[in-house]
């Protein structure tokens, strides 16, 4: 059978196949280009199911672009909390309110104006022009790619841009007339439900005939894909601090800087332990001098608080960060006194901690660490037992009678929050966040140090 029967073949039954097996999913409901935005927005590296119940209290909270261009950043992303990569949200948004400003609230049918959207590349472009306009645009995402490479059994690293061109034009030749919509549904679906990355169910593929990668054998080791760079691991503490007289029952939160990683997210304060010696990640940092660490770098904020012990591990996956947290009870101090001696105690911690690196590394990689640990603790000693040194830090406490005053870190200059469980619901926060926080407030953490 020749190329262009094999194609002829893969463009009909698919559509046949597609017709039949296509899952029920809320934005398919409505010929909408708003709701197939969004949800193609959404549905970027992340699971159908994850996305279903997401899209649907979006889009109940902002029906329309109008609702979502005036609506509070806030509100947006606390719409979004847990979906991760927040710069979605934040595109989004701006991309609607550019909607609204260029083209009347209009989602336009003009390829370049669609390009034009923030946030909105090849795929997406493609995407909301032939789903929503029935345009013949290839919409070409991994799913596809795979599919591709295994049916016309393609070798070429899916990693390059000249092949995503080529992909492109070969999905665009597949487009049966009048069908873009259709078609480009039944791919993604089909790269979803049967041709799936490990184990792909060739008996139940409608193009399983003439699909060259089975007939050659290769439906597993393809497509040729270069591994990407593993995320760099992080190794950091974690401070959940208890409020006490005014601020009891409340925790300390502070909002991440308006651009960049999670930008104006809340988050549980927390610092980067020593970094890694040697190109290695650094391990766990031991309880005792993490806790004076912890203890130094809020007491630099402006805050008074003494680590109880420590509550939980957790970690938190980004695509070129890996989070390993040590996350410690804390409870806030009384400013006018002096704050317990936390790093005098911590002392032989911080060089059993060097030293053990010695036997795991390179002596220059040991040195360089013992040295990090000696700054630190000459940094967080001087902080803790000489509070009259930096007694500028304390000028602006929070007030007694109002433990919902906000104040203004001293050393990074952002903004932290003392919360109580009912300001959960109205700020938006990373997902590990928001599970330690949940935790803490549901009582997990209460027998610490008891």
């Amino acid at each position: 059978m020749g190329l262009l029967e094999q194609k002829r073949h893969f463009s009909v039954n698919l559509l046949d196949w597609y017709m039949v097996n296509r899952r029920d999913l809320p934005w398919r409901r409505h010929n909408n280009p708003y709701f197939t935005w969004v949800s193609e927005i959404m549905l970027q590296q992340t699971r159908v199911d994850t996305v279903i119940p997401y899209f649907n209290r979006f889009i109940g909270n902002f029906p329309t672009v109008q609702a979502l261009a005036e609506a509070p950043e806030e509100d947006v992303l606390k719409n979004w909390e847990g979906l991760g990569y927040y710069s979605r949200a934040r595109n989004l948004q701006a991309a609607a309110r550019q909607v609204m400003e260029l083209h009347g609230g209009e989602m336009p049918q003009d390829k370049q104006a669609v390009f034009t959207l923030k946030g909105v590349g090849p795929y997406t472009a493609g995407a909301i022009l032939s789903i929503a306009f029935n345009q013949p645009q290839p919409a070409v995402d991994g799913n596809v790619m795979r599919v591709l490479s295994r049916y016309f059994l393609i070798d070429e690293d899916i990693m390059k841009g000249s092949t995503r061109v080529l992909m492109e034009e070969l999905a665009g030749e597949l487009i049966p007339e009048g069908r873009a919509r259709d078609f480009n549904q039944a791919l993604m679906e089909l790269g979803a439900l049967v041709c799936t990355p490990k184990a792909p169910h060739c008996l139940t593929c409608p193009v399983m005939e003439q699909c060259s990668g089975r007939i050659a054998g290769r439906e597993l080791t393809l497509p040729v894909k270069t591994k990407a760079k593993p995320p760099r691991p992080e190794q950091r503490l974690v401070a959940i601090v208890e409020g006490r007289g005014a601020h009891r029952g409340r925790v300390l939160v502070r909002q991440r800087p308006a651009t960049g990683l999670l930008a104006r997210m809340w988050e549980l304060p927390h610092v980067l332990a020593a970094p890694a010696a040697a190109g290695k990640a650094a391990g766990p940092l031991a309880d005792e001098p993490a806790m004076a660490l912890l203890a130094g770098s809020l007491w630099a904020e402006g805050f008074a608080a003494r680590p109880e012990g420590l509550a939980t591990h957790a970690e938190h996956v980004f695509s070129h960060i890996v989070w390993s947290l040590q996350v410690y009870k804390c409870t806030e101090q009384d400013q006018s006194n002096e704050l317990p001696l936390i790093a005098a105690e911590a002392r032989a911690a911080y060089d059993a901690q060097a030293a053990a690196s010695d036997h795991s590394s390179s002596a220059s990689a040991a040195s360089e660490l013992a040295t990090t640990y000696s700054e630190q603790f000459h940094s967080v000693t001087s902080l803790l037992s000489n509070p009259s040194e930096d007694a500028d830090l304390l000028d602006e406490s929070p007030a007694a009678d109002d433990p919902q005053l906000t104040l203004i870190g001293k050393g990074d200059g952002l903004t932290y929050r003392w919360i109580g469980p009912e300001d959960m619901d109205k700020m938006a926060f990373p997902n590990i966040f928001l599970k330690l926080i949940s935790s803490y407030f549901a009582g997990a953490y209460d027998d610490v140090n008891e």
